[in-house]
């Protein structure tokens, strides 16, 4: 039997398709993905960066099975070079993203009390707050006006900053960092002068917290570490990723404003039926392209046979939500917004102990916007047509870079 078969009855491994980070316009779904779709359940990858390539999981029970199935590790991930779209890629001790069972419980306890409902339903008044002081000065100084620069961006920053326990005059400096550890552009060099800034400001914070009874994110860490139920090293990688998160809701938000900017029938519904609009979030939420190409990979500590293929030990195995939240066997007509779609199932907060711990504040904040936006800015719509609206170069996560607006 030859390297390149995959079972006992000798069937071909399938063949290795390129798979390059595209910047594509607007919310268009990546037409690789839609490729690879086709072909069939388990396919082959090669990404940009990294070595090698990896499998591609795109049906939605495969992937549920893998994101629960202890015998693909994303610890191993950490000890070798897997092909990638990052072009820099240095996991930190203590990342969440990074550790298997049962470290992966012991470490997300320690930050787990920050991110509950209940947690949620006490910040949302101080969330609530912060975004009316934005849509205020919005409002104050009228249309045309740039959502994304002028609350899109701000407002999920200063929530996780909340959240975290960033000082107001240090944010900005910590966005920055962020914000380039996001982005593709710049090098390696670029995103590791960010990544050691922003450790290093990580590290420096959680030291200063110790034992305190207060409840942001970088306090519960401090005592955490003071009481030696994680080490600072896993303190600060625990910490990094967190942080980062806000990026995420500014351009998924971005991207769901955007839809409802451009299909009128969506906003209307929005606007005519307020208390049918948490469905039709999640109805965008699965159907936005919220990332470029995959995230992380795992790797086979086991030979495992999945439809009729071999995946040896030791073989990368990447999962793609995107390609899950448009399976038609769990959503039929899937390319289609149906506002009325239950149930809506949608992995786009992902799977199994790696389910986003940041999810319930994503919503929360997501609600918030949609829902005042709405109600401060009557007639909300976009200034410029919809092809004039710039869309975000060189990033993992995808969303408009402005969206002009007047009311």
């Amino acid at each position: 039997m030859t390297e390149e078969t995959t079972t006992l009855t000798g069937r071909a491994r399938p063949p290795v398709r390129q798979w390059p980070s595209l910047d594509l316009e607007g919310t268009r779904f990546d037409p690789v993905l839609a490729d690879l779709m086709r072909e069939g359940p388990l396919t082959r990858v090669q990404l940009p960066f990294g070595e090698g390539w990896a499998w591609l999981a795109t049906r939605y029970e495969d992937v549920r099975a893998i994101t629960n199935d202890p015998r693909f590790s994303r610890a191993e991930v950490t000890r070798r070079q897997v092909t990638r779209v990052a072009p820099h890629f240095k996991p930190r001790p203590g990342s969440l993203a990074f550790a298997d069972q049962p470290d992966h419980n012991r470490l997300r306890k320690a930050v787990a009390g920050a991110f509950t409902v209940g947690a949620m339903k006490r910040l949302r008044p101080r969330a609530q707050e912060m975004l009316d002081e934005l849509v205020d000065d919005v409002a104050r100084i009228g249309p045309p006006a740039d959502l994304i620069e002028r609350v899109l961006e701000p407002f999920p920053i200063a929530v996780v900053s909340e959240v975290m326990g960033v000082p107001a005059d240090e944010r900005e400096q910590v966005h920055a960092w962020t914000r380039q550890i996001i982005s593709t552009s710049g090098g390696t060099e670029a995103a590791d002068r960010a990544k050691q800034g922003l450790y290093g400001w990580i590290a420096e914070t959680i030291r200063a917290r110790g034992i305190t009874d207060d409840e942001d994110v970088y306090s519960l860490l401090g005592a955490a570490v003071a009481r030696g139920e994680i080490d600072e090293p896993e303190a600060i990688g625990l910490a990094g990723p967190l942080q980062i998160g806000g990026e995420a809701v500014t351009h998924n938000c971005g991207q769901t404003l955007y839809l409802l900017l451009t299909r009128p029938q969506l906003m209307q519904r929005m606007r005519d039926r307020p208390e049918t609009r948490g469905p039709l979030l999640d109805e965008l939420l699965r159907w936005i392209p919220h990332r470029s190409s995959v995230g992380l990979a795992r790797i086979a500590l086991e030979d495992i046979e999945l439809h009729g293929m071999l995946i040896r030990a030791g073989d990368p195995v990447y999962v793609s939500y995107l390609a899950a939240n448009r399976d038609p066997d769990v959503f039929p007509d899937p390319d289609r917004i149906d506002p009325d779609r239950a149930p809506n199932p949608h992995l786009t907060f992902g799977n199994g102990p790696h389910y986003c711990t940041g999810a319930v504040l994503a919503r929360t904040q997501t609600e918030l916007l949609i829902d005042t936006l709405l109600e401060r800015l009557p007639g909300l719509r976009l200034a410029v047509p919809p092809e004039q609206v710039a869309w975000r170069r060189e990033t993992m996560l995808r969303g408009p870079l402005d969206l002009p607006c007047t009311w």
